[in-house]
């Protein structure tokens, strides 16, 4: 019987990784208070993609798992990616 094994975070990974999520929230805290135009979203959306991939990386343990489930992920964010970059013309051209 094959046994699954469980990744087990150090502290001082968990301890980077939430400095990191805590200086991009500042850093998108920031941003938002500057008046960039069209670019304020897509740089509110790669900060946000930014941190979301920490989370889901180390909190999720995506890291860790095989590559077919990491595919997976990956496809599932690109078709998202695809979505809003279609709703994103289609209101730019309206």
């Amino acid at each position: 019987m094959e046994h699954n094994k469980h990744h087990i975070m150090s502290v001082k990974t968990a301890t980077l990784v939430l400095a990191m999520l805590l200086f991009l929230t500042f850093v998108t805290v920031a941003v938002s208070r500057i008046d960039l135009g069209y670019l304020n979203v897509i740089v509110a959306l790669a900060l946000a993609t930014t941190k979301s991939l920490f989370v889901i990386l180390f909190f999720m343990h995506l890291k860790y798992e095989n590559k077919m489930l990491k595919l997976f992920v990956f496809i599932c964010f690109l078709i998202l990616a695809i979505f809003i970059g279609m709703t994103f013309f289609d209101v730019a051209y309206r």
